[in-house]
């Protein structure tokens, strides 16, 4: 169960902030950001080592995708296609638009159930494919701030959402031209539960079950690339309450 986290400002300088801790089994080989597709080579992304996908990526036009799994539906399936190829696929195209335009169309059947975030300088989307659907549902992410977990988004009856997002909406924006990412890098960090004593509820998650959470992200799109202003990524390549971020460089 990963999280995402989105805050949309269009009339902003920095229009798309997004953050991202990834929960999974801990022992899964993985590898940091980078361009690990030679056929894809606009794409930097997280490279899933088990199926050859990622669950977070950014391509040069500014499109960034992640995926996560719904709830009751961790790791693969015989006869399911990888979740991970979906962010890649999302990432051929130039705008968010288009490639939620694009993967809408997929067999729902062909997957086990996920949540997709499709988002660019100037749209977001959510694409969900829930259990026995027939079809892939698409909606559009508000502007403001939203969160996503393995359910559906801003969804009160997560105990992570309904403990974070309002922590999230009272923190302090990212300012990410000046590397200000103060309050969402402690959120991401937090062990901090619900008070009902499941780790799930916290932003990073420990058990003792082998899976958790395994790495974190922080993302920054700006109103206008070149210019001086590029896309930040800062990645933590471990668990975001004992391992520092860096840029990712691509």
């Amino acid at each position: 169960m990963c999280t995402i986290v989105l805050l949309r400002r269009p009339d902003h300088g920095w229009p798309l902030v997004l953050a991202a801790n990834r929960d999974e089994l801990v022992d899964r080989p993985w590898r940091a950001p980078g361009r690990h597709w030679p056929d894809r080579p606009n794409v930097v992304a997280g490279l899933d080592e088990s199926a050859g996908g990622t669950w977070l990526g950014l391509n040069d036009a500014g499109v960034v995708a992640a995926v996560s799994n719904r709830r009751g539906a961790l790791g693969p399936a015989s006869g399911k296609r990888s979740r991970g190829e979906l962010p890649l696929a999302a990432l051929e195209h130039a705008s968010a638009e288009a490639a939620a335009n694009a993967l809408g169309g997929i067999a729902a059947a062909a997957y086990r159930p996920f949540n997709l975030v499709i988002a660019d300088r100037r749209r977001a989307f959510w694409l969900r494919n829930r259990e026995g659907a027939d079809k892939i549902e698409r909606f559009d992410v508000p502007e403001g701030l939203s969160m996503l977990t393995a359910g559906e988004i801003d969804d009160p009856a997560s105990p992570r959402i309904r403990t974070y997002l309002p922590r999230f909406r009272a923190a302090a924006a990212p300012e990410p031209g000046r590397g200000d990412w103060d309050d969402w890098r402690a959120l991401l960090a937090s062990r901090e539960g619900d008070g009902g004593g499941d780790p799930n509820a916290a932003m990073t998650v420990v058990t003792d079950t082998g899976f958790g959470t395994v790495s974190g992200s922080l993302v920054a799109l700006p109103e206008v690339a070149g210019r001086g202003a590029r896309p930040v990524w800062l990645f933590a390549p471990g668990r975001p309450d004992r391992t520092p971020y860096a840029p990712v460089r691509g």
